[in-house]
């Protein structure tokens, strides 16, 4: 994007969010939006595919706190006037108006092949004195998927296929914007500079040049695949590995999988979130796993061995006599693998079932059971209950 488009462009209200929100309400904003206008869930859409592409540029610029500060300095200032010399104020006669555009003059186009540029350029262009030249590489943009694993692979770690459709570069010409067979040439304007030198007013502007549009080339005959841009939308598969432990809402940073550069830049970052599906056995706390088993109250009175599965195999746990409901019993190491080599526990909710029907022996050697059984100690409810006659 171009340094004018963050004068025009509101970014907060591209992603629907104040000015003032916070780095989570944005991506959660972004998040939301990318998915309902992602291309490929809005096949042959092309007001979708325009609004992927806004929402995309807006977060690429909010989603950067260093990006987000200087957009919002920038907004600031030409909001606030700081970039009008010699205005009329008063009613005084005098002075020029200071025209937006002849700041930016080509500036628009001059993004380099995938669009770009920064807020930094255009203060060290302003007020260089004269000085400035080419701009220099810019890396590639940042891009984000998402994935869901299934709750073993999370645990153990897998290594999957990763399908994506994202700008990259153009496989027919390498990224140079020319037919195959021709090369680009240098600009005769810039001799090569990629910037040209102009004076206005008390101003010295060095700029991007028009003709090759900052890049210091000019090319006679285009790539028929990316029309001269060097880069084209295409779906690219990559091998993920997500180690063992990823936790739900978990990101994964791929360095250099992201937007290619511009004039040379690196590659912008691939961000793949995690989500993961729930298990119908385990849950999961951290790096321990968790797990709920119901037992009969004689085996919660008379203690019991009990077998329970883990994601390695069963264990066996010794239930003591006595046990109450509700009691976590711990299988240590059976949980999560930690980074450090180390593991999380598995624990093992008790839950002691009563039956909602028994048989008459059962009824009879409950009731012989209760009296032999001295009643449970309700001394400090029964004093509570007696002041209320």
């Amino acid at each position: 994007m171009s340094s004018k488009d963050w004068i025009e462009k509101d970014y907060y209200a591209a992603l629907g969010v104040p000015k003032a929100a916070p780095a989570d309400e944005i991506k959660k904003a972004y998040r939301r939006l990318a998915r309902e206008s992602h291309p490929d869930h809005n096949p042959g859409d092309a007001r979708a595919e325009e609004r992927f592409k806004a929402v995309s540029e807006a977060y690429a610029v909010l989603g950067d706190d260093a990006k987000r500060r200087e957009y919002d300095e920038m907004r600031s200032l030409f909001s606030s006037g700081a970039f009008r010399r010699g205005t009329r104020q008063s009613g005084q006669p005098g002075g020029v108006p200071f025209d937006v555009s002849d700041l930016f003059g080509g500036a628009q186009a001059a993004g380099g092949r995938f669009g770009g540029g920064n807020i930094s350029d255009l203060f060290s262009s302003v007020f260089s004195g004269g000085g400035g030249g080419a701009p220099g590489p810019a890396r590639g943009r940042d891009i984000e998927t998402e994935v869901a694993l299934d709750f073993d692979d999370a645990v153990h770690g897998v290594t999957l296929p990763l399908s994506l459709r994202a700008p990259g570069v153009c496989d027919t010409c390498h990224g140079d914007g020319a037919k195959p067979g021709t090369v680009p040439r240098t600009c005769p304007v810039c001799h090569g500079a990629g910037a040209t030198n102009r004076n206005q007013g008390a101003f010295s502007f060095s700029e991007p040049c028009r003709n090759c549009q900052g890049v210091g080339t000019v090319v006679d005959e285009k790539c028929p695949e990316c029309h001269g841009t060097g880069g084209v939308t295409k779906t690219r598969t990559l091998n993920v590995r997500f180690p063992a432990g990823v936790a739900d809402g978990q990101r994964i940073r791929l360095a250099g999988r992201g937007e290619p550069g511009e004039r040379g830049g690196s590659a912008g970052d691939l961000f793949v979130h995690v989500k993961v599906r729930p298990d119908e056995v385990f849950g999961r706390t951290g790096d321990d796993l968790t797990l709920t088993v119901p037992i009969t109250f004689a085996e919660a009175v008379l203690g019991t061995d009990l077998r329970v599965p883990t994601l390695d195999g069963p264990v066996t746990l010794r239930v003591p006599p006595g046990t109450p409901s509700g009691r976590i019993l711990r299988a240590r190491g059976k949980g999560v693998s930690r980074r450090d080599g180390q593991t999380g526990d598995l624990l093992v909710t008790l839950d002691v079932v009563v039956p909602a029907r028994i048989s008459d022996q059962a009824r009879a050697a409950l009731e012989t059971f209760a009296e032999q059984t001295p009643p449970a100690a309700r001394e400090h409810l029964d004093a509570r209950v007696r002041r209320f006659g």
